[in-house]
């Protein structure tokens, strides 16, 4: 039976990914998230700090271990827009290697994008009407433009969670005036953005993973929704999203935890996470939202099952 590891260093959070090959397709059977917030105190000034550097070996010293237990081969590791932006991204990497055997794979803001896309266009039946799809990360933000049969636009922009929390230092709970300096701030990075959406006009927002996930715990724990951890997709709606929103911004770090739903790796950044889905919602009017559990990662696996269904 062959076995893969797939692991996303992102900028707030390391995943891993362990699958399994049945010919031609992979099936997912274990999943470990951690907090390790690479970009922390060095995101905007392009370094990885060595408090970040040493969250991030213990991170994955956990996850060589469960990779040694499963008896693991195949390792695929990307690195995203933290050490995309590095400075110091080759000394970062020679550690990896040194300490763990891993090369790093760095993705450019586009190649995030495209796996994105496969990874959110194998968990949801994306139909033929267009969709935005927004993936939140620390460092940036992809967006895409497009239907099940192809992409129509994207681009990354890096004006991920960490990058706006470490560049405003907003107060907490986030004042209104810090809310209207980061929309205007927010609208001057992302004119190509609804550029495009004019353009291509897509009906359906589709939120991948990360932020898109709390708020749709937080919105079927307010409704006795059930929601098993495996779903490819989970509910939310425009409605709720408003609704969590306001909550999310009235309320400091210690109120914000007590939200049902609320996870704490989530808890610092959802604030600017929802104001910047909440000025996508206010500029342009979607008629639904959905929410992908399936992201990067995911996109990986689509991209590496293909390539053997190919061959």
């Amino acid at each position: 039976m062959d076995k893969l590891a797939i692991i996303d260093l992102g900028t707030n959070t390391f995943h891993l990914l362990i699958a399994i090959r049945n010919e031609n397709e992979y099936e997912i059977r274990h999943r470990i998230r951690l907090a390790v917030r690479i970009g922390k105190g060095g995101i905007n000034s392009g370094i990885i700090t060595y408090e970040a550097q040493e969250r991030a070996k213990h991170a994955l010293s956990q996850f060589k271990e469960r990779i040694k237990i499963e008896k693991i081969k195949k390792i695929f590791a990307m690195g995203t827009s933290a050490i995309r932006n590095a400075s110091n991204k080759g000394e970062f990497l020679k550690i990896i290697k040194d300490q763990f055997g891993w090369d790093v794979k760095i993705l450019s803001g586009e190649e995030e994008a495209k796996y994105i896309y496969h990874g959110v266009a194998s968990a949801l039946s994306l139909g033929e009407g267009k969709s935005l799809i927004m993936d939140i990360g620390g460092g940036s933000v992809e967006f895409i433009i497009g239907n099940r049969e192809k992409i129509d636009w994207l681009k990354s922009f890096e004006i991920g969670a960490q990058r706006l929390i470490d560049k405003f230092n907003f107060h907490d709970p986030i004042l209104p005036k810090e809310i209207e300096l980061l929309d205007i701030y927010l609208s001057e990075q992302l004119g190509e953005l609804f550029t495009e959406l004019s353009q291509y006009s897509p009906t359906t927002l589709v939120g991948s993973s990360g932020t898109f996930d709390t708020l749709s715990d937080i919105y079927c724990e307010k409704n006795d929704i059930a929601k098993t951890a495996d779903n490819p997709e989970t509910p939310l709606t425009l409605e709720a999203f408003a609704e969590i929103h306001q909550e999310l911004i009235s309320k400091n770090k210690k109120d914000r935890l007590k939200i049902p739903g609320m996870i704490p790796m989530r808890v610092d950044m959802i604030v600017v996470a929802s104001c910047l889905i909440n000025l996508i919602v206010k500029r342009y009017s979607f008629s639904r939202v959905r929410v992908s559990s399936f992201s990067l990662k995911e996109g990986v696996l689509a991209h590496l099952a293909q390539e053997f269904k190919d061959h």
